[in-house]
């Protein structure tokens, strides 16, 4: 077995389990185990446990976040944008996740999900430090799409935002599922985020609450 060959054995491993138990109960060795490697060959690649779920992460966002960025800079040669179109802009660069392993996109939101769950305060840091030049266009573009936006209504609503992913592509399947048998629809993952589309943009779109703002004066 080649070095790359241990180095992915040890990374497809860890990052089903990191998704199905979190981050925080995931040992190392539940990870070798699985992946029938020793211990050593998680420090020789890796050099921690925080380093692993960095390089987990990292296997999707290195090929999800030039591909995003590359669509909202496409978008915002246009004159006017919509959320509905900055929400699309996510759709082929999720997709392309496949690429990795075919559940792929699931796999990544569900891996963003638990560094929220789990409080992986170093992973925060690590995509900021790493992308954060993506992450800022991110911003640009919905404040750009809906201006009335505060930097704290920004926040809750991507916090949101991503929860409802998470949740939706954890539960890909059986969302499916229902679908097929409640109302005769064939969803692929992709039909299933363009389902969810529409429902973000309103969301994120929604006016701000003029209660709360009076409250906050």
């Amino acid at each position: 077995m080649t070095k790359t060959d241990t180095k992915n054995r040890i990374l497809d491993a860890a990052e089903v389990l990191f998704a199905e138990r979190g981050f925080a109960d995931t040992s190392l060795r539940l990870i070798t185990g699985e992946a029938d490697v020793n211990l050593a060959s998680v420090n020789y690649h890796f050099g921690s446990k925080k380093e692993l779920i960095q390089a987990v992460l990292d296997r999707y966002l290195s090929l999800f976040m030039p591909r995003l960025d590359a669509q909202l800079d496409a978008l915002q040669q246009q004159e006017e944008i919509t959320l509905l179109a900055v929400f699309e802009s996510f759709v082929e660069p999720l997709m392309s996740l496949t690429e990795v392993r075919s559940n792929g996109p699931a796999l990544f939101m569900q891996l963003l999900g638990r560094g929220y769950i789990d409080s992986q305060g170093h992973l925060r840091r690590f995509i900021t430090s790493e992308y954060g030049e993506v992450l800022g266009h991110i911003t640009q573009a919905i404040s750009r799409a809906n201006p009335a936006l505060s930097p704290a209504d920004l926040f809750w609503r991507l916090h949101f935002t991503l929860g409802t992913v998470v949740f939706t592509m954890a539960s890909a399947d059986a969302l499916r599922d229902i679908a097929q048998a409640d109302f005769g629809q064939q969803l692929d993952v992709e039909g299933l985020v363009r389902n969810v589309i529409p429902y973000l943009a309103s969301g994120v779109g929604a006016p701000v609450n003029p209660t709360r703002l009076s409250l906050a004066g």
